[in-house]
This record gives C-alpha cells, structure tokens and sequence, in this order.
C-alpha cells in the first residue's frame, strides 16, 4: 500500500530534475500525477513511460491562462485535487546588480514568484471545497541566507517562503496545508540550462555539478533530486498532516554555518600564528 494512494496531483516543472524526481516517486506511492512542464519532448516521454498514472500537460506558469487551464482540465479529468508542487524554476541573470536586465529580472520573478503565487490561487478553490489538500512550494537555502544563489533567484525564493506562511494561515482554516522545502546545493540540470547548455547534453552537466557538490557541506555527498522528492512525499503524505506554514530543510547542513573541520583549521592557525608572536 503506497503512502499516496488515490491521491491526485500537479507537479509544476515535472519533467526533469528535482520534479521527475518526485513525479516518478509519487507515482510509485500510489499516486497519479499531471506533469505540467514547458519541455514538451521530456515531459511526454516521461508519462508515456509511466503509463496511466501519469499525464502531461504543457505549461508555461509564469502566464495564468496556462496555469488556470492546468488546474480545470485536472479537476475535470479526475474530480479534485490533493497535492500542488509547485516546482518549475529558473536560474536567471548571474553576476553584480547593476549587469542584471530588467527583462532577466521579470523572467525570474516570473517563473519562480509569480509561477507559485498562480498555482496557490488557482489550487486553492478546489482544495477548499474538498476540505483537504497540500501545497508544496519548491524555495531555496538561498531565500534563507545570501550567498546561495544570484540576487534575483534569492529574493524570489525569499518571498516564496514568506507566501507560504501568509496563505498557510488562511488556507489552513479549511484544512488545506501550505508549505515549502528550502533545497540546498542539488545537482539539478538548472545549472546547465542557466548557462544555456543544449538539452541533449544536459545529463552530463549534472555529473559535472555533483563532482563541485560533493564538499559543500557537513554531509559529505552531494544532494540528489530524490532527496527532495522525498521531502515533498512527506508534506503530501498525511504523515505530515499537522505542519503547515514550515519550510523544510533540506540541505545536508550547509547553512549551519562554517563546517567544523574548517573551523579546527582557523583555530590551528590562529594557535601557529600567537606561537610565533610568543618566541
């Protein structure tokens, strides 16, 4: 019996990375997924794959009329809704704050901010009336702390997590719970798209990315999609059926702060250097 039986969900930016990811577990849960996701070949492949519990669906989420369409013909096919994870995001314009375009900043803001705020508008009717169901939000650490992400990413995720609460606490009164995972370094193909990587060799990018990973944090490997999917099954599970308004970490403690093993070398420098004042 799988944790997620019956259940009926969206999962925004499903067709590769940390959304395959859970879309794939989701579906092995028990449950049946729409994978709403703008890279159309990736994304029927996968539901192709998946067979019946798996449906595709083009959609772009920073424009409402798609994520309307994406919410109607899910309620109309199979009668509510029980999950929304929002999850489709972007990397965006790097670099110093005055190189950012405006055009870079509305696309991520776009993607990421208003992407979210659409889904939770468009969910939230039928969740009501069900009196039921779990929104997740994919944030970041970068919303968190700084020096996680670029400026424009970081702000958005920043302002996801702190829309979470704002309609966790209205949505809640209707028994419908609202959180978000604030992922931390994950070897996601975001990395290669953002620097414009051709989708054929996207795959190879990740292996690059998990090989700079790997020493970042107290945890000594790097983050997997699967390690968010699996956070996101939870918050969709009733297991977690009294959180509501968290956002969950999920970073191998990389904003812990300084790893210990770097902290013992700065106080064995400090001891070399006063040794040497003394004599």
């Amino acid at each position: 019996m799988g944790r997620l039986d019956g259940k009926i969900a969206i999962i925004t930016g499903g067709a590769s990375g940390i959304g395959e990811a859970t879309t794939r577990l989701f579906v092995e849960e028990g449950a049946r997924v729409v994978v709403a996701d703008v890279l159309d070949e990736r994304g029927r492949h996968l539901a192709d794959e998946l067979g019946e519990s798996a449906r595709f669906r083009h959609t772009d989420v920073s424009r409402e009329v798609d994520v309307e369409a994406l919410i109607d013909d899910t309620l109309e096919e199979f009668g509510r809704l029980d999950c929304l994870f929002n999850n489709a995001g972007i990397g965006g314009p790097r670099g110093p704050i005055e190189s950012i375009p405006l055009d870079g900043f509305e696309k991520v803001v776009g993607v990421l901010f208003r992407g979210t705020f659409l889904g939770m508008k468009h969910a939230a009717p039928a969740m009501k009336r069900q009196g039921s169901g779990s929104i997740i939000n994919n944030a970041s650490t970068a919303g968190l702390q700084s020096g996680f992400g670029p400026h424009v990413y970081s702000a958005a995720k920043a302002a996801i997590i702190q829309l979470t609460r704002s309609v966790a606490a209205e949505l809640g009164e209707s028994g419908v719970r609202v959180n978000c995972i604030c992922p931390g370094y994950i070897a996601t193909p975001i990395f290669g798209r953002g620097r414009g990587v051709p989708e054929a060799e996207i795959d190879r990018t990740v292996e690059l990315v998990k090989l700079v990973f790997a020493s970042l944090q107290p945890i000594g490997r790097t983050g997997l999609p699967e390690d968010i999917a699996r956070a996101a099954l939870w918050l969709a599970s009733d297991d977690s059926s009294f959180v509501n308004g968290h956002a969950l970490v999920v970073d191998g403690g990389v904003t812990c702060g300084k790893m210990w093993s770097d902290y013992q070398a700065i106080l064995s420098r400090i001891g070399s250097v006063l040794s040497q004042k003394s004599k």
